[in-house]
């Protein structure tokens, strides 16, 4: 049982990054109705950030750093890439994203150089004891720190002008721009908050690893957790984190008591998973059903 509530807790440190990851793709697409393929490189870039600048400043320091300056890099994307394509139809917006992606990530990897560069682990790798369970500090670290965002994030959404500005937009953006909301505003602000959701992301997955160039695919898997929790629902973005993190773990620890299915078969189960809710739910649990009268 220990085993069991132990792997539980390690999915739920891993649910917790591709919780903040898909929020970032879910906030994009509430605001633009176009899914962004350039978080992957916010990730990687929020990442080799902080290897820079955890040196001089510590590691929160940095983290804090690295968010403001990738959100930054967000908006300057949307600012210049995405912005003057407001009117095309979504897909040729998507393929843009995917442009602006690979060419970041082209620029990030020269500083990353031919070698791996490392966050650091402020927590070396240590473990606490939490009612007879052996749990990794880092865990522990995500699982609250993704449980602030959230939580600021939601209450940002629900108090403020502009996030009831934001959620006004992802309802119908000309009814908005009638009551006098900045659509292009609200734009700007989902790209930057994306891009800062990806770098702490970013620098948790890095945390006690080493960051490369193939990092940026770990953010792949939001893709099946927006698919699960439904692509305009930001609950369905966390809840959908969190139990894609924990079947990951749990079909980790148990993977051995099935050998016919194959080593590794972790890897592939959020897609497993992305594939029977489009079979059962197109819409994901909690994503808005769309209904086309013709």
């Amino acid at each position: 049982m220990d085993e069991l509530l132990e792997s539980v807790v390690r999915g739920l440190g891993r649910g917790s990054v591709y919780a903040l990851l898909a929020l970032g793709f879910v906030i994009i697409f509430k605001a633009t109705r176009v899914i962004s393929f350039a978080q992957p490189a916010f990730m990687l870039a929020g990442a080799v950030m902080v290897t820079y600048l955890v040196g001089p400043l510590g590691f929160w320091g940095a983290l804090a750093a690295a968010t403001v300056l990738t959100g930054l890099l967000a908006l300057g994307v949307e600012r210049t890439a995405v912005r003057p394509m407001v009117g095309r139809p979504a897909f040729v917006v998507a393929i843009i994203t995917l442009g602006v992606d690979i060419a970041v990530r082209v620029i990030v990897n020269a500083y990353i150089g031919n070698d791996v560069r490392q966050v650091g682990d402020p927590w070396g790798l240590s473990r606490v004891e939490l009612a007879g369970l052996i749990i990794e500090k880092r865990d522990v670290a995500r699982i609250v720190t993704a449980a602030v965002l959230v939580a600021a994030l939601f209450a940002y959404f629900r108090f403020t002008r502009m996030g009831l500005a934001m959620r006004a937009a992802s309802y119908d953006q000309e009814a908005a721009m009638a009551q006098g909301v900045s659509v292009g505003g609200v734009f700007a602000v989902s790209w930057a908050m994306a891009g800062g959701l990806a770098a702490v992301a970013g620098t948790f997955v890095a945390v006690g690893e080493n960051v490369d160039g193939l990092m940026w695919t770990i953010a792949l898997v939001a893709l099946p957790v927006i698919i699960l929790g439904g692509l305009d629902s930001p609950a369905g973005a966390v809840l959908g984190g969190v139990i894609v993190g924990v079947l990951q773990e749990l079909v980790a620890g148990y993977q051995s008591h099935f050998p016919w299915l194959g080593g590794n078969i972790s890897v592939i189960t959020p897609y497993v998973v992305m594939l029977i809710v489009l079979l059962v739910k197109p819409y994901g649990l909690f994503g808005t059903r769309e209904v086309e009268r013709v």
